[in-house]
């Protein structure tokens, strides 16, 4: 018999990071609303005493910039650091299953009999690179267990946005030679990364000249703060500890319980306008005022208390 969303709550409270593909599984289930509440009202910072102990870190950047690789490198570093590591890599849907067109650990090197590490491709759900609803929530429950969870995305417009609104820390991957930084500034995107990554850096002086670019791209907005690290994932890797000690460096600085509450707020708000749609803002009085309710809740509340909170206003509006 099946763990109960209640259960596989207070598994993740204990540690116990064999629970996370019960709970994959439970959030990605469709009529499994209420044990999805269940869930996620176990690990909320009411029940937990706190914010959930990992480290949220979103990874975004174009296809083909090499973000599977670097995770691998990432995933090696985490675990020879001791860290467990979650990783939820956003697969654009398959029209034909709806399930994600990459398998389970297709794309992610790492040692499958560690159970240390947790690999599992998600639907985007019909939003193109974005984050479904059940990503966001796997995020959420998964980081009362882990270390380190990580959601990576197919970055193809607004998944961009979507991660940096689930994750404690974006890294936005770019790679050499290929005009991102251009199409960056262009898109606005240079306001959303915490870290900026250069892959390929064993291209030399074309991934050297993408470096200066996006240091001056970012003087150019007065940001003194965001990094830029290079790397390089062709054996031997080069850079990976430099992208952790950044990664660590800007949680560190974190103002953590205002950043995660911001985060639980603007999940609330997605998957109620996911379920609801542009008729539920409208009965709420728009968005803005949907986000002045928001601020006026519980801030110790979990997401699906969030929502209902706002389908109540909007009943009685």
């Amino acid at each position: 018999m099946s763990d109960s969303g209640a259960e596989l709550g207070a598994r993740l409270r204990d540690g116990d990071l064999a629970a996370a593909p019960a709970v994959l599984n439970l959030v990605e289930t469709r009529d499994a609303h209420e044990q999805v509440t269940a869930l996620l009202r176990e690990v909320s910072p009411a029940a937990l005493g706190g914010e959930a102990r990992a480290h949220v870190v979103g990874i975004t950047g174009p296809p083909g910039a090499g973000k599977s690789t670097l995770l691998g490198e990432l995933v090696r570093a985490w675990r020879a650091d001791g860290r467990s590591v979650a990783v939820l890599a956003v697969d654009p849907s398959s029209r034909r299953s709806g399930g994600a067109l990459l398998g389970d650990r297709a794309r992610i090197p790492f040692d499958p009999a560690d159970p240390g590490v947790f690999i599992r491709s998600t639907a985007a759900a019909g939003r193109l690179g974005g984050l479904a609803p059940a990503t966001r929530a796997a995020a959420h429950a998964l980081a009362a267990a882990f270390d380190v969870v990580v959601v990576e995305t197919v970055g193809v417009g607004q998944s961009e946005t979507d991660v940096a609104e689930v994750a404690d820390t974006v890294a936005v991957i770019v790679q050499p030679g290929s005009g991102d930084v251009l199409q960056f500034l262009k898109a606005g995107i240079m306001e959303i990364p915490d870290v900026l990554v250069v892959t390929k850096a064993d291209l030399g002086d074309v991934a050297r000249r993408a470096r200066r670019d996006l240091h001056a791209a970012l003087r150019s907005l007065g940001d003194r703060e965001t990094e830029v690290v290079a790397i390089s994932s062709i054996a031997p890797a080069t850079g990976i500890d430099e992208l952790v000690a950044a990664l660590d460096a800007h949680r560190a600085r974190l103002d953590l319980p205002t950043r995660r509450l911001a985060a639980r707020r603007l999940s609330a708000l997605a998957d109620f306008a996911a379920e609801h749609g542009e008729r539920g803002l409208r009965a709420l009085g728009g968005r803005r005022a949907a986000e002045r309710a928001l601020a006026d809740a519980d801030p110790g509340a979990d997401v699906p208390a969030l929502v209902a909170a706002l389908e109540g206003q909007a009943a009685g509006a």
